[in-house]
């Protein structure tokens, strides 16, 4: 009888069983012993940073984690392995190079992903992508150029092919 009163009694139950259920199922015993280990494991789904709605970073963002940015960020950021997500009140005035990009708020800079930049239908960027692939929904807002490169492609290439067509019309209205 103190079991089923107990359950009741504290709100915080549903939210504590979704933790072991991202590390792998063991005795709360071992995973004392193993602690260290154990968040290698679950590195792909808990080991992300949040910058929340009230907080505002000037500088340079650099790290080894995934980031979710629902605040304000200027600057850059740089997290060339990993996904850096633009919450729906996220505003960004930054350059962003991750693996991944996705974009629910406000982007204003340049985005270079080393393989997806996913521009959701709330989401707003100004500025130019390069990424390996590009997704924008229906709704969302983009204003920039798409530079589609395979993941072995360097950068240099593709920008003096630009630069080389930018001459060509200025010499036509000459």
């Amino acid at each position: 009888m103190w079991k089923p009163t107990n359950q009741p009694g504290t709100p915080g139950r549903p939210a504590e069983p979704e933790r072991p259920t991202m590390s792998t199922p063991t005795a709360p015993a071992a995973s004392e012993t193993a602690a260290a280990p154990r968040p290698v494991v679950t590195t792909t789904t808990s080991d992300q940073a949040t910058i929340g709605k009230s907080l505002v970073i000037k500088g340079e963002v650099t790290g080894s984690e995934s980031l979710y940015i629902d605040g304000r960020v200027e600057g850059s950021i740089n997290l060339s392995g990993n996904r850096v997500t633009v919450g729906r009140n996220g505003v960004v005035a930054a350059n962003i190079n991750a693996r991944e990009i996705v974009v629910l708020g406000k982007v204003r800079g340049n985005l270079t992903a080393s393989d997806r930049v996913d521009i959701r239908s709330d989401g707003s960027l100004t500025g130019d992508v390069v990424a390996a692939r590009i997704s924008i929904e229906d709704g969302a807002f983009f204003k920039g150029g798409i530079d589609i490169r395979k993941a072995g492609s360097k950068p240099e290439e593709v920008k003096s092919a630009s630069v080389s067509s930018v001459p060509e019309p200025m010499a036509a209205r000459a």
